[in-house]
């Protein structure tokens, strides 16, 4: 028995019906637990080190104590520990029989993904060719940090080889190839991005890097890949300038405490698994929607190796697909994301616009001419991830204006003066219950905060403990007059405070935005989707120009689910199921309900789909992060009364009572 097929043994039946079903394999008896996992077994289409990485690590330290491997250590240690592991023979499990070998036996292990579209990578392959190449330097940092060097080599393999089949077409218009490539030295211009000689992957593939250095300077140093690889990218950076700060963000020969974070050794494996004949990353190879899919499959593996950070920038696909289909752009529409991320929603807006009107060329959706494209506008924080998002979108082959930067504090998109700019379409998933000091949304000089209310203004300030509704007025000051925004919140932030006898932030900004009849729709899914926790998620719409005034659709998603490992996840079906009653405006039985605006104030604007629609299950218990959201606000406001009360206090000449 072989790793793999030690793994799967732990898996029970529906743990196994939910893997095949992740996976679309068929032709299984699944009444019989040993076919599904000897099916699965020789499926190319999960590997060894996929199925670790999405057990818990109280699953693999089972693993590793049924094979005799030390269970000590963080997850990722014990998985590079089970597939580092030497060739010894198990340990007899308890029952005294043997159990499996603590290598994988190479004569059982799976085929290689091949071609299967005439030439063309199919996307399972894709994804398991590039999965491969990341676990190549899983070994010495941990998922966070991985990525920062495979994505950036992806990236760059792409380049190379669209620029390489850039200057065969030229071939065929000038000739021959010679004249080709020396037309694109003498004018940079007639490729899309210009690679230099020492980036172009043929050079790093073969290791030819120091002879074209010493062909330069004959006193030039030999130099290894690590040294080499940074050059590369910095050299693509200042032949293309758009490229600056996004494929050169990675110091390849980088060190910590006078050690190479990832040595020459391991990089020199990883490009050798890209550099596999029989996979090339060029335009007759990969479409752009293909290999976006593939990288977006990367950057969901990643996220879920992170947990908690991961999520953080990384919304599941099938969330993205529901918004994209609720907001459901037109051409020519701009669509912003003030904390994009990886830029994975304003993906599924362009994917979206491609599904309705695109057209099939040599096998590939392109927009007509006739069709205006998207105007895609972004900010992200964190800068490595702000580099990721740009790559993607040149992957997806899309025009997206993509900014670094502090949304909150200093957003990025502004007039001349000073305004914020607005959008036809406005998408997002901040981070959940994010704290700000109070500062922040009292001295905004963007007038996020400030809304008209008769003929008065009114500040909505958002709890310390929890932005979520500061997200969401900022996302309605960049909206436009008839405008949509859709955003991704924890379930509290629709119907925390209500209820309460006392005055509430997130409740009174929920009464405004019922009043003003903005609020469209809000949809609940199933707990354990999102990366970032386990606790169910909402998705709210808001409309400037509602097609049904003074009504609000709840969609109560909760049983719309597949099982997975670790997280659940939507299927097509369960897309639809979500999505046509906001988009036909029904009350479903069982799954949705419309309510007025007057209903939603005599239950105190509480939100929560659940509260409406029922679904014959028993209440879950308070999610532990809402319940400390809900402590800290509850806290906040007792401080606040109490500083009230001294100021009245004070007034009446009792001064420092408190001290007695």
């Amino acid at each position: 028995m072989n790793l793999k097929q030690a793994i799967l043994s732990s898996f029970g039946r529906d743990d196994l019906k939910s893997l095949l079903d992740e996976l679309g394999i068929d032709g299984v008896d699944r009444r019989s637990v040993d076919a599904m996992r000897a099916k699965l077994s020789r499926s190319r289409r999960v590997s060894t080190e996929t199925l670790l990485g999405g057990m818990r690590k109280d699953e693999i330290k089972q693993v590793c104590e049924g094979i005799g491997v030390s269970s000590a250590g963080t997850k990722p240690q014990l998985i590079d520990r089970l597939m580092s592991n030497g060739s010894t023979s198990a340990k007899p499990a308890r029952n005294g029989k043997k159990t499996m070998s603590e290598t994988e036996n190479k004569a059982t292990e799976e085929p290689k993904a091949e071609r299967s579209n005439g030439g063309a990578l199919d996307l399972p392959a894709l994804e398991q060719w590039l999965w491969d190449a990341a676990c190549t330097i899983r070994g010495p940092i941990d998922a966070p940090k991985y990525k920062n060097y495979i994505l950036p080599l992806i990236f760059l393999k792409r380049l190379s080889d669209v620029f390489d089949d850039e200057v065969t077409h030229l071939a065929a218009e000038f000739g021959d190839r010679d004249t080709a490539a020396k037309l694109v030295e003498q004018d940079h211009k007639l490729v899309r991005f210009y690679i230099p000689p020492i980036a172009r992957w043929e050079v790093i593939a073969e290791k030819k890097w120091n002879e074209l250095r010493k062909a330069k300077d004959k006193d030039a140093k030999d130099c290894g890949i690590g040294e080499h690889l940074t050059d590369a990218v910095r050299a693509v950076a200042r032949e293309n300038p758009r490229l600056s700060g996004v494929i050169d963000v990675t110091d390849f020969n980088a060190t910590t405490a006078g050690q190479r974070i990832v040595d020459d050794g391991r990089l020199g494996s990883l490009v050798n698994v890209l550099s596999d004949g029989r996979y090339r990353l060029g335009l007759e190879e990969v479409e752009p929607d293909i290999l976006g899919r593939a990288y977006e499959y990367l950057l969901r593996m990643f996220a879920e190796g992170q947990g908690k950070s991961g999520g953080e920038q990384f919304t599941p696909t099938q969330v993205g697909i529901v918004m994209a289909r609720i907001l459901d752009p037109e051409p020519g529409n701009s669509v912003y994301d003030p904390c994009c991320g990886s830029g994975g929603l304003l993906i599924k807006c362009h994917l979206r616009l491609l599904e309705k009107h695109g057209q099939k060329s040599n096998g590939r959706a392109k927009l007509p001419k006739t069709v205006a494209p998207l105007k895609l506008f972004g900010q992200e924080i964190e800068g490595s991830t702000y580099a990721i998002a740009r790559m993607n979108a040149v992957l997806h082959d899309m025009e997206a204006e993509i900014r670094l930067g502090d949304t909150m504090h200093r957003p990025a998109f502004t007039n001349d003066d000073s305004t914020l700019q607005t959008f036809d379409l406005v998408t997002a998933n901040p981070m959940w219950n994010q704290k700000f000091p109070s500062a922040t949304f009292e001295n905004d000089g963007y007038e996020r905060f400030t809304h008209q209310d008769g003929e008065t203004n009114k500040t909505l300030i958002p709890p310390s403990s929890s932005a979520d509704w500061g997200w969401v007025q900022h996302m309605l000051a960049s909206v436009g007059p008839s405008g949509r925004l859709a955003i991704v919140l924890d379930t509290g932030a629709v119907s925390r405070g209500s209820g309460n006898t006392g005055s509430n932030k997130e409740r009174d900004a929920r009464k405004h935005f019922v009043e003003n009849d903005l609020i469209e729709a809000v949809v609940l899914f199933k707990e354990n989707m999102f990366y970032n926790t386990t606790a169910p998620g909402i998705v709210l719409v808001v409309n400037r120009q509602k097609r049904h005034p003074g009504e609000i659709l709840l969609i109560n998603a909760s049983r719309l689910f597949s099982k997975g490992r670790p997280k659940n996840y939507l299927e097509e079906s369960h897309i639809e199921q979500i999505t046509q009653p906001y988009l036909d405006w029904q009350a479903v039985d069982g799954l949705s309900a419309i309510v007025t605006n007057e209903v939603a104030a005599k239950g105190d604007y509480n939100l929560s789909p659940s509260r409406y629609v029922s679904t014959g299950e028993e209440v879950e218990v308070l999610p532990l992060d809402e319940a400390v959201v809900l402590l800290a606000e509850a806290e906040e406001e007792r401080v606040e009364a109490d500083q009230k009360l001294d100021d009245v206090l004070t007034k009446l000449g009792f001064e420092g009572w408190r001290n007695g």
